[in-house]
């Protein structure tokens, strides 16, 4: 009965500040111009075309790693491991004075890349970065745990078979961690899609350039609190429907439960 009492206090106190949300935008009868206009439209093309490139960085880079980290024995594996998971506790003002030191005018990058003739901070491109720095160690984090969970025994068989290391991968070991990986995946892609300190501060905040949906309801916030409230609500259909897929799939995938 406590536990119970205890399941249901926090499933409400998690569940009204959402339920405000809509019960303040279903009953706008302006609805369908509020989600046409500019600020939503252009928020929103720019996350899902941000966070589709960030997810794809994160996955060329993260795979590897991960599968590094859960295979080999290394000197300093350990802090390679820790210094990978520092951007999930690291607040949002410090990852993005992080970034800025790292890739603005006058940070340590900063020279070299205006030799190249490229400009990163307060750009598009500083949105994607700002984004895998912050979302990456979700998908490692997630696949290293995968590729810990398979055989390495499987893996030999394979390549007693005749497999190269990729045919083994591809065939073996990430269908056998594949619901740790998409796991992974779809919890860096809401947390690349939910990113704001440190794109504020890395990016800025210009429309259809760097105003990802976080950025547009903050500025929308101070000026029109309707188109603030149509985006928030927008963003968390689009994170239920996201997690309910992903949910689905673990379910229906070889290493998920149909339960």
């Amino acid at each position: 009965m406590a536990l119970g009492i205890a399941a249901m206090a926090l499933v409400l106190f998690l569940l009204l500040p959402l339920v405000a949300i809509f019960v303040r935008v279903l009953p706008q009868d302006d609805l369908r111009d509020y989600l046409n206009r500019p600020v939503v439209t252009e928020a929103l093309r720019l996350s899902f075309i941000t966070t589709a490139i960030s997810l794809g960085v994160i996955l060329a880079l993260g795979t590897p790693t991960a599968l590094l980290l859960a295979r080999r024995r290394f000197p300093g594996r350990d802090v390679i491991d820790t210094l990978l998971d520092l951007p999930m506790v690291l607040p949002p003002a410090v990852a993005g004075i992080a970034l800025l030191m790292a890739f603005g005018r006058e940070g340590l990058l900063g020279d070299a890349l205006d030799a190249l003739g490229l400009q990163v901070a307060f750009t598009t491109a500083a949105v994607v970065l700002a984004q895998v720095f912050v979302a990456s160690p979700f998908y490692v984090k997630a696949a290293k745990a995968g590729f810990e969970a398979v055989d390495q025994e499987l893996e030999r068989v394979s390549a007693t078979l005749g497999r190269s290391r990729l045919e083994t991968f591809l065939r073996v070991t990430a269908p056998l961690a594949r619901p740790a990986l998409l796991g992974g995946a779809v919890m860096a892609w809401a947390r690349a899609l939910g990113e704001f300190g440190a794109t504020l501060m890395f990016a800025g905040n210009t429309p259809g350039r760097t105003q990802t949906m976080p950025l547009a309801i903050y500025t929308a916030l101070t000026e029109d609190t309707t188109a603030a409230l149509v985006l928030a609500a927008v963003l968390v259909v689009l994170s239920f429907a996201v997690l309910l897929v992903s949910k689905l799939l673990l379910g229906w995938s070889p290493g998920g439960s149909r339960a």
